[in-house]
């Protein structure tokens, strides 16, 4: 069976992503994003999960109960109009993990 892939955030950031196919989980606080958070990563039906960076930090308790898994990938996207830098923080310390350098953005 396929796995799927599903993006969680307020609705102004996810409502484009229904027409390409992504499920989308409309949640604007924190205490909804870690049961909604919980109940996709524990249903094995999606291999990536898209989060808002907002909402991302806000359920840090429950991403780090998958954060050695493979799949689900839980991904912190930037929310309409707020760019956090998150993702790019994070992509940033992967890279810089793996050869030991920051090539990517030279922070």
């Amino acid at each position: 069976m396929a796995k799927g892939i599903g993006i969680i955030g307020d609705s102004e950031s996810v409502k484009g992503f229904g027409a390409v196919g992504i499920d989308t989980y409309i949640c604007s606080d924190a205490q909804s994003v870690s049961s909604v958070l919980k109940t996709l990563a524990e249903s094995e039906d999606y291999a990536i999960i898209y989060m808002t960076e907002e909402l991302f930090a806000a359920c840090e308790r429950e991403r780090e109960k998958y954060a050695e898994r493979i799949i689900p990938a839980i991904i912190p996207l930037p929310a309409a109009g707020k760019n956090l830098g998150i993702g790019q923080k994070r992509l940033s310390s992967f890279v810089e993990k793996a050869v030991g350098s920051d090539i990517l953005f030279k922070n």
